[in-house]
């Protein structure tokens, strides 16, 4: 998965809904018709690594992708939406026969608080990380990290398709339209996916007239 970021697009009417469940990861479900990403947690990429007491890296995304599988898989969970994310998911707080979902994964050591959206499991975070339970008996990356890793990565294997060209042309999460230039702070990580409307460009001229404002660092 590439999220990417985990953008949020905004809040919406507090929509409540049911279903059975239907595990896409750690923390992406399908609850009935709707795609559903967990508020407030954050669970490893299915590929993302862990490694061992012996130094030898796992696949623990898939693992922890399985063990919630066999945790919630067919079971009816109910959820209220919090906000929308940029690839249209419901971003719901879930509960099943009475339990937070969230802090169930949290507890358990299969999925981490997403401080940066809440701070609703951190507690249960620190917890678990006491108890050496799931996750926290390995060595592994938080999960925003891996995956600004593997963005910087395909960033880095994917240059400019005119060398003359190399100013991209980001439009963020508010839908404001940003360059960042070589140097620049964020310019290794920034991808840049003209799906979305984004666009290299060879000069800062071409840039600010296209309505691309300077990136502050």
């Amino acid at each position: 998965m590439v999220l990417g970021a985990l953008g949020f697009a905004g809040p919406v009417g507090a929509q409540v809904f049911s279903g059975a469940i239907e595990v896409i990861d750690g923390d992406t479900f399908d609850v009935g018709h709707m795609r559903v990403r967990l508020y407030g947690v954050d669970a490893p990429e299915i590929g993302q690594t862990c490694t061992n007491a012996g130094g030898a890296a796992w696949d623990c995304g898939t693992w922890v992708s399985d063990q919630v599988r066999a945790r919630f898989e067919g079971q009816k969970a109910r959820c209220e939406e919090v906000v929308q994310d940029l690839y249209g998911r419901s971003v719901a707080r879930c509960t099943l026969r009475g339990k937070d979902m969230g802090r169930v994964l949290v507890q358990a050591g299969l999925a981490l608080a997403y401080r940066k959206y809440s701070m609703a499991y951190d507690l249960d975070e620190k917890g678990a990380v006491v108890a050496g339970r799931g996750l926290h008996a390995y060595v592994m990356a938080r999960p925003e990290e891996y995956r600004r890793a593997v963005r910087a990565e395909r960033v880095a294997q994917k240059p400019a398709p005119d060398p003359a060209c190399v100013i991209k042309g980001n439009i963020n999460s508010k839908g404001r339209r940003i360059y960042h230039m070589p140097g620049q702070d964020h310019y290794d990580r920034t991808s840049i996916s003209t799906e979305r409307g984004e666009r290299w460009f060879c000069s800062e001229r071409n840039a600010r007239a296209a309505g691309w404002r300077r990136a502050k660092r």
